[in-house]
Parts: structure tokens; sequence; C-alpha cells
């Protein structure tokens, strides 16, 4: 039995689904629902979403909110909802030992117990409610926008009757690509709770990875000095400009750093062609004609213009990569991992793609470099990128250090 909205009748929902049902008819007096409805209206996966999360999450009380270990479990699985059904999630945080300068008076009594009831009393039955821990509580709001989240903490200040603490709030994904367009960055927690893996038990990479990349690297600026001696010369005389480029990268959760290569192109080149190139793989619109017939997909132009007569020796020999080892050294990347992305890059990229750069640190090599280098899409490629972070071991990455030396001597898939 269905009612006219189409949503199954009173003899199948008891009373208290219908607060969970709400979030899906039209506006009423909710300022949330106005903001919801272009995303939910006629999507199905907003029913089973709400099927799905109602038995997932424990009935909670008043006074009561997840365990930290439980929200983060929740958060994960709201973030990956939230890229499959390109609908906003959002995350608001209120710390109670933060007052702001412009704070009511606080009441007495138990503050953190005091909170949660007021925000128990804003929330919709699909919201998620969590102790992040000391005076620390996080809410997740599922299928709600900028405008939508500021409404419910607006919401909540009026029940409270003051602002007696402080709040954060960010939309996933929209304040990610914002963030790394801008440059600019989110409150520590939030930007853990955003861009990090929250609560996650195995962190990406193991105990002795970071100890690889600096042996590793330093024996390789060892050996190698008297090759990258020479490059550095033959670039210095060959053309105008600097031996090493440096470029803006963002490295593991979004934070932008200064990436090394050895200069391929001449200085002052216009970067609008690369910009133009990098949206249609992104989008899968790669015209093998235009890049003078290659197998498959490519991830640099062929026939570049900007690139000098050096460069492009270097450049196909993977030459002009080894300047990194020294963003080894720094911190900034690891050997193995994926490839850090141009800022311009990830601002044009699907929500799933940014999990290749928020839950790892980026490489010098991967597994897309030595399984599949310039021969599949860029979809396949993130793939292999997500591979890499969730099977990553010690063994895995001697295999592909060992890969990537005769891939490298092979020139396969160079440029």
């Amino acid at each position: 039995m269905k009612t006219q909205n189409g949503l199954p009748g009173s003899s199948i929902l008891d009373f208290s689904q219908m607060a969970a049902i709400s979030r899906f008819l039209p506006p009423e007096t909710d300022d949330r629902s106005a903001t919801r409805s272009a995303h939910v209206a006629g999507n199905v996966e907003g029913f089973a979403h709400m099927a799905a999360v109602m038995p997932l999450v424990p009935q909670l009380h008043a006074h009561e909110a997840l365990p930290r270990n439980d929200f983060a479990r929740q958060l994960q699985r709201e973030k990956r909802r939230a890229e499959r059904s390109k609908s906003p999630l959002s995350i608001v945080v209120y710390r109670i030992s933060e007052v702001p300068d412009d704070a009511g008076a606080r009441p007495g009594g138990e503050d953190a117990g005091r909170l949660l009831e007021l925000l128990h009393q804003a929330s919709r039955e699909t919201d998620v409610i969590g102790h992040l821990g000391d005076d620390l509580i996080a809410v997740l709001c599922p299928d709600t926008d900028e405008q939508g989240v500021n409404a419910y903490i607006r919401k909540v200040e009026e029940l409270a009757g003051g602002r007696w603490f402080a709040t954060d709030a960010a939309t996933y994904p929209d304040q990610i690509f914002e963030r790394l367009a801008n440059g600019g960055r989110l409150p520590a927690t939030l930007h853990e709770l955003m861009a990090g893996e929250f609560g996650q038990r195995r962190v990406q990479g193991y105990r002795m990875k970071r100890w690889l990349d600096v042996i590793g690297a330093s024996v390789l600026i060892v050996l190698l000095s008297p090759l990258m001696l020479l490059v550095a010369l033959l670039v210095a005389t060959t053309s105008r400009g600097p031996v090493i480029f440096k470029q803006m990268r963002l490295g593991k959760g979004g934070v932008p750093f200064a990436f090394y290569k050895f200069r391929s192109m001449v200085t002052n080149m216009d970067d609008s062609i690369h910009r133009q190139f990098v949206a249609d793989l992104i989008k899968g619109e790669i015209d093998d004609k235009s890049q003078q017939g290659g197998a498959g997909p490519v991830y640099k132009i062929r026939r570049d213009p900007r690139v000098t007569w050096v460069g492009r020796i270097i450049r196909k020999t993977s030459i002009d990569e080894l300047p990194q080892l020294f963003n080894v050294l720094k911190g900034d990347m690891s050997l193995v991992g994926p490839r850090p992305p141009i800022p311009y890059e990830a601002e044009i990229y699907q929500a799933w793609h940014l999990r290749r750069i928020l839950s790892a640190t980026p490489g010098i090599t991967g597994l897309w470099q030595v399984q599949a280098r310039s021969t599949v899409t860029f979809n396949e490629m993130v793939r292999l990128d997500l591979r890499y972070i969730r099977e990553c071991s010690l063994m895995m990455d001697l295999k592909i250090l060992f890969k990537t030396v005769a891939v490298v001597l092979r020139c396969d898939g160079a440029v």
C-alpha cells in the first residue's frame, strides 16, 4: 500500500520511521528540506540508504552518542555513499571547551549532556551523532549541503538559547575541492574527518615504509649522483632557465608541496595546453589521432612543442624524475605510491578520485606505472592506485621497485 507521495502506507511503517521518511517529502518548515530536494527527488538510493542505515546505527537516547570507532565506521559508509550518489554530506563539529568570544551564558550542569540533548532535538532520524573524545561532539548530516547545514547550526543555537560552544562545519566533497583549488586548509579535526581516514585502524603503509624510503632514496642519490650532475649540466647549457623545475603538487591529505624535476621544457611556457589535456584525460575524451596514433591513452602530451631536445631524452628515459628522491628524503613523497596531482587537476576530479591523494603519501613509482603505464584510462589508473592503498606491504613495494627498473630500461609507455 502506497500513499499519493509514492511512500509505503502507515500499515507498513511504524511511527518511529516517519522522521526518516520526512526528509524525502516536499519541504514544509525545515530549512534543510529545500536544499535537499534537488538531491533526493526521484532518487531511489535515498530510500535504500534510509533502510540500510537505520539498522546499522544504534538507537540513542537524548544524552547518548556513538563511540568514536562506531562513528568512524559510519562516517566511511556515508562518504562512500556520497561518492556513489553524488549527494552532499555535511559534518558539524562542536567543541564545548573552546567557547567563542561572542558566546552567551553557559547553562549549569553537564555541558556535554545538555548539548547532546539539543543535538538530538535538532537532528533527523538519519543524522548521526558521535562522541570524538574529551569535549568534542560531531554530527553527520547526509544529503545536506552548505545551506542546509547552516540551517541546522542555527536551529541548535536557537534551542540552546545562545552559542556557548564553538562550531566548525564542512560539506563533503564540495569543500574539499574548494580547499584544493584555493590552497586553504580546514580546521584540524574537520580535515581529519573530511580528508583523512578518521578512525581507521590500518594506516596506509607499514612500519618499515619510511625506513625503506630514507635508505632507498639515500642510496640511489649516491649511486646516481654522477648521472644527475651530467643531466644538470646539459639542461643548464642547452636552454635558458633553472636546472630544477619546481611545481606545486598535492600530497597526502591534499597538502601542497614543492615537487622537483629536471627542467625539460622552455621557460615561461603556457600551461593552458596541459590544462585542457588533463581535463580531456580525466573525462576520457583524449583523441588518439591528436596524440599521433599512440597505443592507448597517454598521460603526457605527445609531440609537446614546449619540450627541449634534452627534455625529450630525459623524459623518455624517466631521468627527469630523479630529483624527486630529495622529495622522498623530505617526507613529501614515498618511493612507491600514487602520483601527486597538480591542483588544477584535482579540481576536476570526481569525488571518488580524491581517495588516491587523501589516503596515501604520493610516490615516484607505483602499481599503475609497472602494470599499465599509459595503456589504461584515467579511471582505471585511479583504481590501481586504490588497490595499492588497500594492499600496501613491504613485499609489494619491493616488487614494484624491481619492476620499475625493467619498465624504465625498456621505456615502456614513456613519452
